[in-house]
């Protein structure tokens, strides 16, 4: 069972010498409130598919992300990329519900997870045919990263656990990518804004960046999407 449409995406995109960004839907966040502003997330998802994304991702999180499974499944059913689901998950019932709703891959937290309920989650993951993002923000969760074999790892660039209130910045990416095992495709997540943050993530080692918020406030999503893809070319 293929459990790696998401990185396949991405590497092809990277080797091809263009930077994958990955946008992010969310419905909200605790910092900046509403960010649909009344947009169809549906008809969103589909222009910024063809403006270039490799692959979507959809926050799931209801309380404070204001997500839900039918949008991801709806967005799933509107486009063929891969599509990622991003939740606090920590169940394989949560798994096994990814795959109910059309997702390719799921977010695993380091911060919120023991290790051998990561192992286990990335596991039964990989069974489903579902890959998984192993989310990191400290260097001993990267460790436990590399110890587990992690092939596609994100660096959030801001503290899930403080609801990505706290002052991230693409410093934390730059930090710690250096210490990510060979071979594991590094995705900067979070307080990425400008092509220059970018360039900064892509320079520190990550080969792939993930961009919600700024994206979400533009006025204009698609030619911020395309601003930030083409980052230094």
């Amino acid at each position: 069972m293929d459990c790696t449409k998401c990185t396949a995406a991405l590497w092809t995109r990277h080797r091809l010498g263009k930077i994958p960004v990955i946008p992010d839907f969310k419905c909200k966040s605790p910092e900046a409130g509403d960010l649909l502003m009344g947009r169809d997330p549906i008809a969103l998802a589909k222009s910024l598919a063809a403006a270039g994304a490799p692959v979507l991702s959809v926050v799931t999180e209801a309380d404070h992300f204001g997500g839900s499974p039918e949008l991801l499944r709806q967005i799933a059913q509107s486009t063929s990329l891969p599509i990622l689901r991003k939740d606090f998950i920590t169940t394989r019932k949560q798994l096994h519900e990814s795959v109910e709703i059309g997702a390719n891959g799921v977010l695993l937290i380091a911060a919120m997870l023991g290790i051998e309920q990561l192992r286990g989650l990335i596991d039964e993951a990989r069974a489903l045919g579902l890959e998984p993002l192993v989310e990191t923000h400290t260097e001993s969760e990267i460790i436990i990263a590399n110890e587990l074999m992690v092939t596609f790892l994100g660096i959030n660039n801001r503290n899930i656990m403080e609801w990505e209130m706290d002052d991230g910045s693409v410093n934390t990416t730059e930090k710690l990518a250096g210490l990510v095992r060979p071979g594991a495709l590094i995705l900067s997540e979070s307080s990425i804004v400008t092509p220059n943050d970018v360039l900064r993530a892509t320079a520190a080692g990550a080969q792939a960046v993930l961009v919600g918020t700024a994206i979400l406030r533009a006025q204009n999503p698609v030619a911020i999407y395309k601003e930030l893809s083409e980052a230094g070319r």
